[in-house]
Protein backbone atom coordinates (compact mmCIF):
# COMPACT_ATOMS: atom_id res chain seq x y z
CA UNK A 1 0.00 0.00 0.00
CA UNK A 2 1.40 3.37 -1.06
CA UNK A 3 0.52 6.66 0.60
CA UNK A 4 0.91 8.74 -2.55
CA UNK A 5 0.95 7.77 -6.22
CA UNK A 6 1.91 10.38 -8.78
CA UNK A 7 0.84 9.93 -12.39
CA UNK A 8 3.19 11.95 -14.58
CA UNK A 9 6.92 12.57 -14.53
CA UNK A 10 7.33 16.13 -15.77
CA UNK A 11 8.44 19.07 -13.64
CA UNK A 12 5.26 18.81 -11.56
CA UNK A 13 5.40 15.06 -11.02
CA UNK A 14 9.10 15.02 -10.17
CA UNK A 15 8.69 17.92 -7.74
CA UNK A 16 5.91 16.06 -5.97
CA UNK A 17 8.00 12.88 -5.90
CA UNK A 18 10.85 14.69 -4.17
CA UNK A 19 8.59 16.44 -1.69
CA UNK A 20 6.41 13.43 -0.94
CA UNK A 21 9.40 11.31 0.00
CA UNK A 22 10.80 14.14 2.15
CA UNK A 23 7.50 14.18 4.03
CA UNK A 24 7.88 10.49 4.73
CA UNK A 25 5.11 9.35 2.43
CA UNK A 26 5.53 6.00 0.71
CA UNK A 27 5.49 7.46 -2.78
CA UNK A 28 5.42 5.95 -6.27
CA UNK A 29 5.73 7.97 -9.48
CA UNK A 30 4.77 6.81 -12.95
CA UNK A 31 6.87 8.74 -15.45
CA UNK A 32 6.09 7.41 -18.91
CA UNK A 33 8.09 10.33 -20.35
CA UNK A 34 10.62 11.34 -17.64
CA UNK A 35 11.02 15.10 -17.67
CA UNK A 36 7.86 15.76 -19.67
CA UNK A 37 7.51 18.54 -22.25
CA UNK A 38 10.22 20.66 -20.61
CA UNK A 39 12.73 18.30 -22.25
CA UNK A 40 11.73 19.80 -25.62
CA UNK A 41 12.54 23.36 -24.48
CA UNK A 42 15.80 24.90 -25.63
CA UNK A 43 16.44 27.28 -22.73
CA UNK A 44 14.62 27.92 -19.45
CA UNK A 45 15.43 31.37 -18.11
CA UNK A 46 12.58 31.89 -15.63
CA UNK A 47 13.34 29.15 -13.10
CA UNK A 48 14.15 31.04 -9.87
CA UNK A 49 17.77 30.82 -8.80
CA UNK A 50 19.01 29.57 -12.16
CA UNK A 51 19.77 32.26 -14.73
CA UNK A 52 19.71 29.91 -17.70
CA UNK A 53 19.43 26.15 -18.13
CA UNK A 54 18.37 23.86 -20.96
CA UNK A 55 15.05 22.06 -20.63
CA UNK A 56 16.67 18.60 -20.63
CA UNK A 57 19.18 19.68 -17.96
CA UNK A 58 16.43 21.07 -15.74
CA UNK A 59 14.45 17.84 -16.12
CA UNK A 60 17.50 15.74 -15.25
CA UNK A 61 18.21 17.91 -12.21
CA UNK A 62 14.67 17.39 -10.93
CA UNK A 63 14.85 13.67 -11.66
CA UNK A 64 18.18 13.31 -9.84
CA UNK A 65 16.84 15.29 -6.87
CA UNK A 66 13.78 13.06 -6.64
CA UNK A 67 15.90 9.89 -6.78
CA UNK A 68 18.33 11.28 -4.19
CA UNK A 69 15.35 11.90 -1.90
CA UNK A 70 14.38 8.24 -2.17
CA UNK A 71 11.66 8.46 -4.81
CA UNK A 72 10.52 5.30 -6.56
CA UNK A 73 9.95 5.98 -10.26
CA UNK A 74 8.56 3.61 -12.87
CA UNK A 75 8.21 4.22 -16.62
CA UNK A 76 5.06 2.07 -16.93
CA UNK A 77 1.98 3.62 -18.54
CA UNK A 78 -1.05 3.93 -16.28
CA UNK A 79 -4.14 2.67 -18.07
CA UNK A 80 -6.80 2.94 -15.37
CA UNK A 81 -7.50 4.39 -11.93
CA UNK A 82 -10.28 3.04 -9.72
CA UNK A 83 -11.77 4.11 -6.42
CA UNK A 84 -12.40 1.06 -4.24
CA UNK A 85 -15.57 2.04 -2.44
CA UNK A 86 -15.82 -1.31 -0.67
CA UNK A 87 -12.48 -0.66 1.02
CA UNK A 88 -13.35 2.80 2.25
CA UNK A 89 -12.29 3.49 5.83
CA UNK A 90 -13.76 6.53 7.54
CA UNK A 91 -14.11 9.20 4.87
CA UNK A 92 -11.06 8.23 2.79
CA UNK A 93 -11.24 5.69 -0.04
CA UNK A 94 -8.45 3.47 -1.26
CA UNK A 95 -7.45 3.86 -4.91
CA UNK A 96 -6.17 1.25 -7.34
CA UNK A 97 -3.80 2.32 -10.10
CA UNK A 98 -3.44 -0.15 -12.97
CA UNK A 99 -0.76 -0.58 -15.61
CA UNK A 100 -0.63 -3.23 -18.34
CA UNK A 101 1.34 -5.57 -16.08
CA UNK A 102 0.45 -4.74 -12.47
CA UNK A 103 -1.79 -2.83 -10.10
CA UNK A 104 -1.00 -0.72 -7.06
CA UNK A 105 -3.08 0.58 -4.17
CA UNK A 106 -2.72 3.95 -2.52
CA UNK A 107 -4.37 6.45 -0.21
CA UNK A 108 -3.97 9.52 -2.43
CA UNK A 109 -3.21 10.34 -6.05
CA UNK A 110 -1.71 13.29 -7.90
CA UNK A 111 -2.58 13.74 -11.55
CA UNK A 112 0.40 15.52 -13.11
CA UNK A 113 -0.40 14.20 -16.57
CA UNK A 114 0.44 17.40 -18.44
CA UNK A 115 -0.72 18.13 -21.94
CA UNK A 116 -0.02 17.35 -25.58
CA UNK A 117 0.42 19.70 -28.50
CA UNK A 118 -2.59 20.99 -30.41
CA UNK A 119 -2.84 20.17 -34.09
CA UNK A 120 -3.29 22.89 -36.69
CA UNK A 121 -5.84 20.78 -38.56
CA UNK A 122 -4.92 21.77 -42.12
CA UNK A 123 -4.24 19.56 -45.16
CA UNK A 124 -0.64 18.37 -45.21
CA UNK A 125 -0.07 18.51 -41.46
CA UNK A 126 -0.44 14.80 -40.80
CA UNK A 127 1.00 13.78 -44.16
CA UNK A 128 4.26 15.65 -43.53
CA UNK A 129 4.66 15.05 -39.81
CA UNK A 130 8.37 14.33 -39.23
CA UNK A 131 8.90 15.23 -42.91
CA UNK A 132 9.03 18.96 -42.36
CA UNK A 133 6.19 19.38 -39.86
CA UNK A 134 7.38 19.39 -36.26
CA UNK A 135 6.17 20.32 -32.78
CA UNK A 136 9.64 20.64 -31.26
CA UNK A 137 12.28 23.13 -32.40
CA UNK A 138 14.84 21.79 -29.95
CA UNK A 139 14.38 18.26 -31.27
CA UNK A 140 14.46 19.04 -34.98
CA UNK A 141 15.87 22.55 -35.44
CA UNK A 142 19.38 21.42 -36.33
CA UNK A 143 18.04 19.64 -39.43
CA UNK A 144 17.19 23.02 -40.97
CA UNK A 145 20.57 24.69 -41.02
CA UNK A 146 20.60 27.36 -43.70
CA UNK A 147 16.96 26.72 -44.65
CA UNK A 148 13.72 28.71 -44.47
CA UNK A 149 11.28 27.66 -41.76
CA UNK A 150 8.21 28.98 -39.99
CA UNK A 151 6.64 28.87 -36.55
CA UNK A 152 2.85 28.92 -36.36
CA UNK A 153 1.67 30.51 -33.13
CA UNK A 154 1.23 33.84 -31.43
CA UNK A 155 2.40 33.23 -27.88
CA UNK A 156 5.60 33.13 -25.90
CA UNK A 157 6.32 29.55 -26.94
CA UNK A 158 6.34 30.60 -30.60
CA UNK A 159 8.73 33.46 -29.87
CA UNK A 160 11.15 31.22 -27.99
CA UNK A 161 11.00 28.53 -30.67
CA UNK A 162 11.71 31.14 -33.36
CA UNK A 163 14.71 32.47 -31.46
CA UNK A 164 16.15 28.99 -31.19
CA UNK A 165 15.49 28.18 -34.85
CA UNK A 166 17.25 31.40 -35.90
CA UNK A 167 20.48 29.84 -34.65
CA UNK A 168 20.19 27.28 -37.46
CA UNK A 169 17.84 28.50 -40.19
CA UNK A 170 18.56 31.28 -42.69
CA UNK A 171 15.07 32.74 -42.24
CA UNK A 172 12.30 32.22 -39.69
CA UNK A 173 8.72 33.38 -40.17
CA UNK A 174 6.39 33.61 -37.17
CA UNK A 175 2.83 33.18 -38.46
CA UNK A 176 0.42 34.93 -36.11
CA UNK A 177 -3.34 34.72 -36.56
CA UNK A 178 -4.02 37.95 -34.63
CA UNK A 179 -2.39 41.37 -34.89
CA UNK A 180 -0.14 40.97 -31.85
CA UNK A 181 2.58 38.62 -30.64
CA UNK A 182 1.68 37.69 -27.06
CA UNK A 183 5.19 36.93 -25.84
CA UNK A 184 7.02 37.92 -22.68
CA UNK A 185 8.49 41.41 -23.23
CA UNK A 186 12.09 40.17 -23.13
CA UNK A 187 11.39 37.54 -25.79
CA UNK A 188 9.32 39.93 -27.92
CA UNK A 189 12.22 42.40 -27.95
CA UNK A 190 14.66 39.65 -28.90
CA UNK A 191 12.40 38.66 -31.81
CA UNK A 192 12.14 42.26 -32.96
CA UNK A 193 15.92 42.72 -32.95
CA UNK A 194 16.69 39.43 -34.70
CA UNK A 195 17.35 40.08 -38.42
CA UNK A 196 16.52 36.48 -39.34
CA UNK A 197 12.99 36.60 -37.91
CA UNK A 198 9.95 38.12 -39.61
CA UNK A 199 6.51 38.18 -37.99
CA UNK A 200 3.51 37.78 -40.30
CA UNK A 201 0.46 39.18 -38.50
CA UNK A 202 -3.22 38.45 -39.29
CA UNK A 203 -2.02 35.46 -41.29
CA UNK A 204 -3.25 31.86 -41.30
CA UNK A 205 -1.99 28.69 -42.95
CA UNK A 206 -4.45 27.09 -45.36
CA UNK A 207 -2.37 24.12 -46.51
CA UNK A 208 1.10 22.60 -46.18
CA UNK A 209 2.40 21.50 -49.56
CA UNK A 210 5.10 19.18 -50.84
CA UNK A 211 5.82 15.82 -52.43
CA UNK A 212 7.94 13.66 -50.14
CA UNK A 213 8.56 16.48 -47.65
CA UNK A 214 7.44 20.04 -46.93
CA UNK A 215 8.20 22.43 -49.78
CA UNK A 216 5.86 25.37 -49.28
CA UNK A 217 2.81 26.64 -47.44
CA UNK A 218 -0.32 28.31 -48.78
CA UNK A 219 -1.99 31.08 -46.79
CA UNK A 220 -5.69 31.69 -46.36
CA UNK A 221 -7.15 34.75 -48.07
CA UNK A 222 -7.24 37.55 -45.53
CA UNK A 223 -5.50 40.71 -44.44
CA UNK A 224 -1.90 39.52 -44.28
CA UNK A 225 0.91 40.35 -46.70
CA UNK A 226 0.80 36.83 -48.14
CA UNK A 227 -3.00 36.59 -48.33
CA UNK A 228 -3.91 33.71 -50.64
CA UNK A 229 -0.29 33.26 -51.71
CA UNK A 230 2.28 30.50 -51.38
CA UNK A 231 5.67 30.74 -49.71
CA UNK A 232 8.58 28.35 -50.10
CA UNK A 233 9.37 26.65 -46.81
CA UNK A 234 11.44 23.65 -45.69
CA UNK A 235 9.98 23.30 -42.21
CA UNK A 236 6.79 24.19 -40.37
CA UNK A 237 6.93 24.18 -36.55
CA UNK A 238 3.68 24.35 -34.60
CA UNK A 239 3.37 26.20 -31.28
CA UNK A 240 -0.37 26.80 -31.00
CA UNK A 241 -0.98 25.53 -27.50
CA UNK A 242 -1.66 22.31 -25.64
CA UNK A 243 -4.59 20.06 -24.75
CA UNK A 244 -4.78 18.79 -21.17
CA UNK A 245 -4.37 15.02 -20.79
CA UNK A 246 -7.13 14.27 -18.31
CA UNK A 247 -8.93 11.15 -19.56
CA UNK A 248 -7.80 9.00 -16.60
CA UNK A 249 -9.02 11.61 -14.14
CA UNK A 250 -12.38 12.10 -15.86
CA UNK A 251 -13.05 8.35 -15.82
CA UNK A 252 -13.22 8.31 -12.01
CA UNK A 253 -15.33 11.44 -11.72
CA UNK A 254 -12.78 14.23 -11.34
CA UNK A 255 -14.41 17.49 -12.35
CA UNK A 256 -13.01 19.35 -15.37
CA UNK A 257 -13.80 22.68 -17.04
CA UNK A 258 -15.05 23.30 -20.58
CA UNK A 259 -11.50 22.88 -21.92
CA UNK A 260 -11.11 19.50 -20.24
CA UNK A 261 -8.71 20.84 -17.58
CA UNK A 262 -8.93 19.51 -14.02
CA UNK A 263 -10.44 21.98 -11.58
CA UNK A 264 -8.29 22.52 -8.49
CA UNK A 265 -8.34 24.81 -5.47
CA UNK A 266 -5.42 26.55 -3.77
CA UNK A 267 -4.55 23.25 -2.04
CA UNK A 268 -4.30 21.50 -5.45
CA UNK A 269 -7.37 19.46 -4.41
CA UNK A 270 -9.97 18.24 -6.90
CA UNK A 271 -13.63 17.56 -6.13
CA UNK A 272 -12.69 14.05 -4.89
CA UNK A 273 -11.10 13.53 -1.50
CA UNK A 274 -7.58 12.19 -1.85
CA UNK A 275 -7.26 13.21 -5.51
CA UNK A 276 -4.97 16.12 -6.40
CA UNK A 277 -3.77 17.67 -9.66
CA UNK A 278 -0.95 19.97 -10.70
CA UNK A 279 0.65 21.53 -13.75
CA UNK A 280 -0.54 21.79 -17.33
CA UNK A 281 -3.48 19.40 -16.86
CA UNK A 282 -5.19 21.81 -14.44
CA UNK A 283 -7.43 24.84 -14.89
CA UNK A 284 -4.89 27.36 -13.59
CA UNK A 285 -4.58 30.20 -16.10
CA UNK A 286 -0.85 30.86 -15.73
CA UNK A 287 0.96 27.68 -16.72
CA UNK A 288 4.71 27.62 -16.17
CA UNK A 289 7.15 24.96 -15.00
CA UNK A 290 7.63 26.78 -11.70
CA UNK A 291 3.89 27.17 -11.02
CA UNK A 292 3.26 23.50 -11.82
CA UNK A 293 6.08 22.55 -9.48
CA UNK A 294 4.57 24.69 -6.72
CA UNK A 295 1.12 23.15 -7.21
CA UNK A 296 2.66 19.68 -7.02
CA UNK A 297 4.57 20.43 -3.83
CA UNK A 298 1.34 21.81 -2.37
CA UNK A 299 -0.42 18.59 -3.36
CA UNK A 300 2.26 16.52 -1.64
CA UNK A 301 1.80 18.47 1.58
CA UNK A 302 -1.99 18.08 1.59
CA UNK A 303 -1.64 14.44 0.61
CA UNK A 304 0.39 14.09 3.81
CA UNK A 305 -2.45 15.74 5.70
CA UNK A 306 -4.97 13.31 4.15
CA UNK A 307 -2.86 10.21 4.78
CA UNK A 308 -1.90 11.12 8.33
CA UNK A 309 -5.13 12.73 9.51
CA UNK A 310 -7.38 11.19 12.12
CA UNK A 311 -9.82 10.24 9.34
CA UNK A 312 -7.29 8.11 7.54
CA UNK A 313 -7.34 4.99 9.70
CA UNK A 314 -5.77 2.58 7.22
Amino acid sequence: MYDFIIIGGGTSGLSAAMYGTRLGLKTLTFAEMPGGLITTTHLVENWPGVKSISGPDLAMSLYDHAIASGAEIKTDKVIKVEKSEEKTTGTCPIFTVKTASAEYQCKSILFATGSHHKNLGVPGEKEFENKGVSYCALCDGAFYKGKIVSIVGGGDAAAKEALFLSEHASKVYIIVRSNILRAEPINAKSVEKNPKIEVLYTTEVEEILGTEKVEKIRFKPGKGTYSGKELEMSGVFLAIGQIAQTDLAKEIGVEVNERGEIKINKKSETNLLGIFAAGDCTDTEFKQAITGSAEAVTAAYYSYRVCKSDNANY
